[in-house]
């Protein structure tokens, strides 16, 4: 091995550009040794990132590892050895295994994390990580730390709503964010002049006021060492953000399933291996007069076994039992709640008054929790009024508006919760949280389970839903039918005033993400109305509750059906019925033990929801009921629910669409029959 000169070329002394060369060979090495071991069936999925060395390498030594953050893409293999992750740990996720720090073999191949680096648990979704780590940037200035946040991607993802969203939002706020794009001129088989208008994400991206841009040669490692080291000198001094297009050259297909001979001619990929940057970086080595090609390539040899014997040491494979752990936070983890400790005995309380007052309780309790969203901030303080007077208490640094981009919302929130700090955020109506899908079901629901619990991001999402306000088919949604069948995120649908702020400091003190939904028709209904509890009164999530305790028949019901379900009870006990009503309060977790056992002693169950009836939540019940009590039953399970159309804006449409208490009625009637 050549041992430390104190001769220096272009800034960097012998061991210095020998680390270099290092990283680079590591890189090309592990993409040859991963496509081997496909073609052998140790594992099944490669994205390599041949071509992208240079301004990979450049990047991790640019920032600092643990003190850093970064969210690199799937290609960012260079980046991430760097950045400080082992050949070791990039084939233990490679092939899988247990002991992978980014998964423990949950993700595919090339997704990394790493929580002693700092480096965020990445997913596939192309984009996502941009507002991510804009969150995390927020969250490092509000901290007051000099903290830099890297996010990188390919040209193609650009095109996706995010990065302008990411852009918007990091620009506006002048946070330390570092975009690498790395432009490789290809997103799968489509081409950027069928991508970006220009061709370049740099002219692009011009119109961004407060938005530094580089545009570097990203095959080269010292020119994108000159930019990648100012970018994060400005981002640290609060300079930032930054943009860094970096032309860099995709040597490989997109991934071990692409053939890009199918779209590349010879030709093409002839022109792309001479822009190779390993042979760049040689040649440039050799010409420093401090390295001889009789030095680098004995120098390769020895990377190479390194490389082999990395590749050879993964063993353990994932034990299948642990499949369902970390969906949820850990027992532990939320061992410090205590439930009802008391019993709600203040003054009578609207829902809307008894939110407002939890969320100013828990932000009086906790320092590091941030309110945000569409007009959340004084003096509207929420389209509802929710969080009036809360920016005015404790300053527009705390509870804040965020534009009007539900996926930004939902992003910047996930960024902040992995950072250590509890966001709870307002989507405004729940029938416009569709575009904050992709961040809700593939980031945040997966966070803590797809990190084996490396990275959490609690994050509470504060949702009005529900109709019978004459709100058209776009402000009456009920969307719990949707998230019920995303594991790894809670959601509450509380009923009245005092569950609802029992629940929702439940959900805000607790480790999970929870989507909190509000039926906005209740928030100022005498009848959702109720004592309020005291500052510390918790409810338990998935704890039912007996609202009317019955014999002939059990009624099973949540939101605005609960107060429905009991007005249709009262006709009912003048013609002699005797019903139970059951209000579940959260959809999951759910309480079957109470609905069971309730079924069990009437033998006949009803279920009533607002949502559509066609895959309602209400038919996850009754399968359950069918499953767990079906010796039990007396009759069929019937439900009574929402027609299977939007909500109308004609008032009498939507009495036709929603049920109605004399649909409950009938059904009940019909039912108690058999």
């Amino acid at each position: 091995m050549p041992g430390t000169k104190k001769k220096k070329w272009n800034g960097f002394s012998k061991d210095e550009l020998l680390n270099v060369y290092r990283n680079f060979v590591s890189a090309r090495f592990a993409d040859e040794k991963m496509i081997i071991m496909i073609k052998q069936g140790k594992s099944f999925f490669h994205i390599g990132c041949s071509g992208h060395e240079a301004v990979q390498t450049a990047a991790g030594m640019a920032l600092k590892p643990g003190h850093d953050f970064a969210y690199p893409y799937y290609r960012d293999l260079a980046f991430v050895l760097q950045y400080g992750v082992t050949p070791e740990e990039v084939f233990l996720n490679f092939l899988a295994k247990a002991d992978d720090p980014s998964s423990a073999g949950r993700q595919m191949s090339n997704h990394y994390g790493h929580k002693a680096l700092r480096i965020v648990s990445q997913s596939s979704p192309t984009g996502t990580q941009y507002l991510q780590a804009v969150g995390t940037a927020l969250a490092a200035v509000k901290e007051g730390k000099d903290e830099v946040v890297y996010v990188s991607s390919g040209d193609g993802t650009t095109s996706q709503g995010d990065f302008h969203e990411a852009l918007n939002w990091a620009s506006r706020e002048h946070l330390p964010v570092i975009f690498v794009i790395q432009n490789n001129k290809y997103a799968i088989s489509v081409p950027i002049e069928e991508q970006t208008a220009g061709k370049s994400v740099y002219h692009l991206t011009a119109g961004y006021e407060g938005l530094t841009r580089y545009k570097v040669d990203g095959t080269d490692f010292f020119e994108s060492y000159k930019i990648l080291t100012e970018a994060v000198q400005k981002a640290r001094k609060g300079q930032g953000p930054i943009l860094i297009e970096a032309e860099t050259v995709r040597l490989l297909p997109h991934s071990s399933s692409d053939s890009q001979i199918k779209y590349r001619d010879k030709e093409e990929l002839e022109r792309e291996k001479a822009k190779d940057p390993i042979p760049r970086l040689e040649k440039q080595l050799i010409e420093s007069g401090l390295f001889s090609q009789e030095e680098l390539d004995a120098f390769k040899k020895q990377i190479k076994k390194e490389i082999d014997e990395a590749a050879e040491s993964a063993e353990q494979h994932p034990d299948p039992a642990t499949l369902s752990d970390y969906l949820y936070a850990p027992q532990e983890e939320n061992a410090h709640l205590e439930f009802e400790k008391t019993e709600p005995a203040g003054e009578r309380t609207v829902l809307v008054d008894a939110i407002n007052h939890a969320l100013m309780e828990e932000m009086e309790r906790n320092d590091k929790m941030y309110i945000f969203g569409e007009d959340v901030a004084d003096r509207k303080g929420g389209v509802f009024t929710a969080t009036h007077g809360i920016s005015t208490k404790f300053g527009k640094k705390r509870c804040f508006n965020s534009p009007l981009a539900e996926s930004s919302i939902i992003g910047v929130a996930i960024g902040m919760g992995v950072y250590g700090l509890k966001p709870v955020v307002e989507i405004q109506f729940g029938d416009y949280i569709w575009t904050a899908m992709m961040q809700i079901r593939n980031e945040l629901a997966t966070m803590r389970w797809r990190s084996a619990n490396t990275w959490k991001a609690p994050v509470v999402v504060r949702v009005p839903v529900g109709g019978y306000i004459h709100g058209g088919l776009c402000h009456s949604q009920n969307i719990e039918g949707f998230f019920a069948h995303l594991p790894g995120i809670k959601i509450a649908y509380p009923s009245n005033a005092a569950d609802a702020k029992g629940l929702l400091k439940t959900a805000i003190r607790g480790g999970d993400p929870v989507l909190f939904l509000e039926h906005k028709g209740l928030y100022r209904q005498s009848y959702a109305a109720a004592p309020e509890p005291d500052a510390e009164y918790l409810l338990p999530f998935g704890k039912a509750k007996v609202v009317r305790e019955g014999e002939d028949l059990t009624i099973v019901t949540w939101g605005a059906l609960v107060h429905k379900s009991l007005e249709a009870v009262k006709i009912l006990e003048k013609e002699g019925a005797d019903i139970e009503v059951i209000d579940i309060r959260t959809i999951n977790p759910l309480d079957s033990e109470t609905i069971v056992a309730s079924v069990r002693k009437t033998s006949k169950v009803l279920i009533a929801h607002e949502d559509t009836l066609f895959h309602g939540f209400g038919a996850e019940i009754g399968a359950q009921i069918a499953e767990k009590a079906f010796e039990y039953l007396d009759g069929p399970v019937k439900r009574v629910a929402g027609a299977d159309t939007p909500i109308p804006f004609s008032a009498i449409l939507e009495k036709a669409a929603l049920p109605q208490i004399e649909d409950i009625v009938r059904a009940a009637r019909n039912l108690l029959e058999y």
